[in-house]
């Protein structure tokens, strides 16, 4: 099964958090507008930070603060930032000395495809297309499906 971790599902959602603020955020302030334990989105603010998808300012107005808008940030940056690359067997890419059975493996690279058909996927997802709170202008049409009054009319 493919499935983002939690750290991943919670930076997106403090993410979602920091541009609806504007600003610069504590992660106590963050913790409390998203019901996710301080704690956790110190750590998730930690590695987005490290990845140089969000900013860590000192001092007494010190705080996190988003480097690019959710619009231009691809949602792959943030799994990348969050569980490391993007990629359903070790082998991808290339990689050596990741499995015992890689000399002989008759489907070795044979995964690539797969692997970049999915990053590709994430690639061309922007942040803000699944961060946006509902009641909003939310995901593209090529993501939705057909509301329900618009198959009634047909």
């Amino acid at each position: 099964m493919l499935r983002v971790s939690k750290f991943t599902d919670y930076a997106v959602v403090v993410l979602s958090r920091l541009e609806a603020e504007g600003g610069v955020q504590t992660a106590p302030g963050l913790a409390g507008g998203t019901g996710i334990a301080e704690p956790t989105v110190a750590k998730v603010l930690k590695m987005l930070a490290q990845a140089g998808l969000v900013e860590g300012l000192r001092g007494a107005r010190g705080g996190y603060r988003l480097l690019r808008p959710l619009s231009s940030l691809p949602l792959s940056d943030v799994i990348v930032a969050v569980d490391g690359p993007i990629a359903l067997t070790a082998c991808v890419d290339g990689g050596f000395g990741l499995c015992e059975a890689e000399n002989t493996c008759p489907v070795r690279g044979r995964w690539d495809p797969v692997n970049a058909a999915i990053r590709g996927a994430l690639s061309a997802i922007m942040v803000s297309e699944i961060a946006t709170p509902p009641g909003r202008a939310a995901l593209p049409a090529h993501l939705t499906a057909t509301p329900v009054p618009a198959l009634l009319a047909e």
